[in-house]
């Protein structure tokens, strides 16, 4: 269920802001969908810890608050995906800014990802290990 919402905005437009990308994955999944259009099951992939469930959710939201577009293809099985809209697609600048603040204030806190169909989960893990 959806936190409900303020009517106004008058003290701080950052508020407003968050209200509409904040949370946990919000900002992540429109991250990966101004990379490039991508299927639902592509953006599980690439956020392994977010459920079926939230990732639905979240894309309802981005969806009824205008920042992301869900295209239905007339397919069996049916294809969907998501892209950014105009307005979503204009949070790319906030966006770079976060991932720039993190790569150079937060390093040690990164962690690598595997390569795709890297046999070993933790080598990267490991790799900073040695």
């Amino acid at each position: 269920m959806r936190k409900q919402r303020h009517v106004a905005y008058t003290n701080c437009p950052v508020e407003a802001a968050l209200d509409i990308i904040g949370g946990k994955w919000k900002s992540i999944i429109l991250f990966r969908l101004v990379e490039q259009t991508r299927r639902f099951n592509e953006l599980r992939r690439l956020m392994p810890a977010i459920t079926q469930r939230m990732l639905t959710n979240q894309l309802r939201e981005l969806e009824r608050d205008g920042l992301v577009s869900r295209r239905v293809y007339p397919e069996v099985p049916p294809r969907v995906e998501y892209s950014p809209t105009p307005l979503g697609h204009s949070l790319l600048p906030v966006l770079e800014a976060l991932k720039a603040w993190s790569e150079t204030h937060m390093p040690a806190r990164m962690v690598s990802m595997p390569a795709a169909g890297s046999d070993d989960p933790d080598r990267s893990a490991k790799e900073r290990l040695t």
